[in-house]
């Protein structure tokens, strides 16, 4: 995306309001904003956090709960898990969001402290790509479930606690495929991919793949394996447990579940936007954060 410069934007900002030391990052941040005469709106825990906690005093244009907003650009301040919290709240609103790393990995938020000047400027002047990642939701045929039902990287079936493992009755489109024995299972999109769905053997998908791939947590069969399907494909689950409940995980936040509720997984009618700036690749970011392929056998 190549558009002629902006002279006035507006930033939606979320937040880690757990991440005391990174306050420099934030006073950063709102000093670039406000040199460039943006509007800026921030979520209102975020914004208690940084006057209270941090001390920070800075003017702000709006202040905001939940999905109570609208802006050109959302900017998470946070590592991937607040990354993944501010697109619920985005929802179908289709605004890109643009992720500044503050934890340890930084798969989603991409762009360094270092970089936030760089990356801020070239929103102004449109030097930058958009990504659409699907995401997937989750419905029951009971009791509604009392967390986000939307997902960006996965929403799984886990068994509570000490529980002995759950039985999964699985069908894609109203064809049954099997039933897992396992600790959970995992339904994840492609961004999802290198998250809960990678550390327990599942296949890295590309961005834009237009799949979806249910993998097992700790099945008790050497047979059962990650299946990748269309994400246009319908996932019924039905769970069976010795306790009689078990937990889903909708992008790490669980809810507890009753045995006989069924579950019907399906993408959701929105996507995420996701700002890259460019050159930034793919490829390349798997390489350098997730290490892929790096051979450390000494020459």
């Amino acid at each position: 995306m190549d558009k002629s410069a902006r002279s006035k934007l507006k930033f939606a900002l979320f937040g880690n309001i757990y991440q005391a030391s990174k306050s420099a990052s934030i006073q950063k941040l709102l000093s670039i904003l406000q040199q460039r005469d943006a509007d800026v709106l921030v979520e209102k825990a975020y914004y208690d956090f940084l006057t209270k906690v941090q001390q920070v005093v800075f003017p702000v244009s709006h202040i905001f709960e939940g999905d109570d907003f609208d802006a050109d650009f959302v900017i998470s301040m946070g590592g991937d898990g607040t990354f993944l919290n501010s697109s619920h709240y985005v929802g179908d609103k289709h605004i890109p969001v643009l992720g500044i790393n503050m934890g340890r990995l930084g798969f989603l938020a991409n762009a360094g402290p270092e970089e936030m000047e760089e990356a801020v400027d070239a929103l102004y002047h449109g030097k930058y790509d958009v990504e659409h990642h699907a995401m997937i939701e989750v419905s029951t045929d009971g009791e509604p479930l009392s967390i986000c039902t939307r997902a960006l990287n996965d929403i799984a079936v886990l068994k509570r606690d000490n529980a002995s493992m759950i039985s999964v009755h699985t069908s894609i489109d109203g064809e049954y495929l099997v039933t897992y024995q396992a600790d959970g299972l995992i339904v994840s999109t492609p961004t999802g991919s290198t998250a809960y769905n990678l550390s327990n053997g599942g296949p890295i998908i590309v961005p834009q793949a237009g799949n979806l791939c249910l993998t097992a947590v700790a099945p008790h069969s050497l047979n059962i394996r990650p299946i990748v399907v269309k994400d246009e494909s319908v996932v019924t689950l039905n769970v069976e447990s010795r306790s009689h409940q078990f937990l889903i995980a909708v992008d790490g936040r669980s809810a507890k579940c009753c045995e006989g509720m069924q579950l019907t997984i399906r993408k959701a009618p929105c996507d995420i936007l996701i700002v890259r700036r460019p050159g930034q690749s793919y490829f390349t970011t798997l390489r350098e954060k997730m290490m892929w392929g790096v051979d450390g056998r000494k020459e």
